[in-house]
């Protein structure tokens, strides 16, 4: 909703889609400057410690956009400032979420299962959230989208308060540079290949393969010859295929390994991407991007399981900062290439040279690394 909301206002604001960029912008480039420093901070200090200092900080920036906007003093400069420190607060949440996850589940057959539900939840706001923060903005204005999602945070601090959880007993002393422990994690990387192997695959998906979603707008015009609603069902089409990945790992854990699972999605997500780049016709559109969405969910959730599930605790947060480092990270630049060649040679291509990209590294990694679809 906020989200939604802010797009909505700095473009009320200016009429400037350049001012979008810079929203995007100031919030993505704190994860290449602080989420690794973030990874060392959730292996130096308790994890749900450090959960409730981001979500307080959080709860207090929706506050202060709040605030502004009803006084009606919110000006541009100041939604990218916010921007920019909700990315901050994200670039050390982020890792420390991720790592926090295994904390919480006795039996680690279970991890799987947790990951894909916590999947499910954020394919449901993805669903709901922008057209219920839409809907709010049209009825009651956007100070209220800003103020909800401040008051959502309440809940969820209570929730980690009263979590009782076993103490970590491996964390990370401060001694020694900051420098020397992030390089641990980097070592432990280099030194692991199925946890190498996952991390690199999910660069290239996120630079060559996810990014194709930030063409959709041109695409339901240009491609199907459609409108803003064609563009709402495409993004919707691949919500519910993603969401329906989701439900399915939470249904199915433990049935198939992660390996296998990450095998499937990493083949499944760029064939079908293949075959969207070529079709023109909404409803084939519409359910090969579902099963985009399905083939991406299987794929990326059950990375996330299998690297939580090999990482030791006192290294979690470091390397689940590269991981998400890797997988947030490359997501803008990618982006950026995919516009750049779509202004070039067209939509259609572009995300063709992508797909064929992604899928050469995941038939490499079937035949080059075969302990990954062994693992468990």
């Amino acid at each position: 909703m906020q989200a939604t909301a802010q797009g909505y206002l700095i473009f009320e604001l200016t009429n400037s889609p350049q001012y979008l960029g810079y929203v995007g912008f100031a919030a993505g480039v704190p994860s290449w400057i602080f989420m690794l420093y973030g990874g060392l901070i959730a292996d130096r200090i308790p994890r749900r410690t450090m959960l409730l200092v981001t979500q307080v900080v959080m709860m207090l920036l929706a506050v202060i956009l709040a605030v502004l906007t009803f006084t009606g003093m919110i000006q541009p400069w100041q939604i990218v400032i916010l921007a920019f420190l909700l990315g901050v607060a994200n670039a050390f949440d982020a890792p420390a979420r991720m790592a926090f996850t295994p904390d919480l589940v006795d039996d680690r057959k279970d991890l799987t299962n947790a990951i894909a539900l916590n999947a499910t939840m954020f394919n449901m706001a993805t669903v709901i959230g922008p057209a219920v923060g839409g809907l709010t903005y049209a009825a009651v204005g956007p100070g209220w989208c800003f103020t909800l999602n401040a008051i959502s945070f309440v809940p969820v601090i209570v929730a980690l308060l009263m979590m009782r959880i076993p103490a970590i007993q491996n964390l990370v002393r401060p001694s020694g540079s900051a420098i020397q422990h992030i390089r641990e994690g980097f070592g432990y990387v280099k030194r692991q290949m199925v946890v190498r192997t996952i991390i690199l695959l999910v660069m290239f998906v996120s630079l060559f393969g996810i990014s194709f979603v930030q063409l959709m707008p041109a695409w339901a015009v240009d491609v199907l010859g459609g409108n803003a609603t064609t563009n709402g069902y495409l993004q919707s089409a691949r919500g519910i295929g993603a969401l329906i990945g989701a439900l399915m790992l939470a249904t199915f854990s433990g049935q198939v390994g992660r390996g296998k699972l990450i095998t499937i999605g990493s083949l499944v997500f760029p064939v079908l991407m293949l075959l969207f780049a070529i079709t023109k016709v909404m409803p084939l559109s519409l359910l090969l991007l579902a099963g985009i969405g399905w083939g991406y969910m299987i794929y990326i959730n059950s990375s996330n399981a299998l690297v939580q599930g090999l990482v030791p605790d006192d290294l979690r947060g470091r390397v689940m900062s590269i991981y998400t480092l890797t997988f947030f990270g490359f997501m803008p630049i990618g982006a950026l290439l995919a516009g750049s060649a779509a202004e070039r040679i067209g939509e259609p291509a572009t995300v063709f040279i992508g797909a064929t990209i992604v899928l050469i590294c995941a038939v490499a990694v079937y035949l080059r690394v075969p302990a990954l679809r062994r693992s468990e």
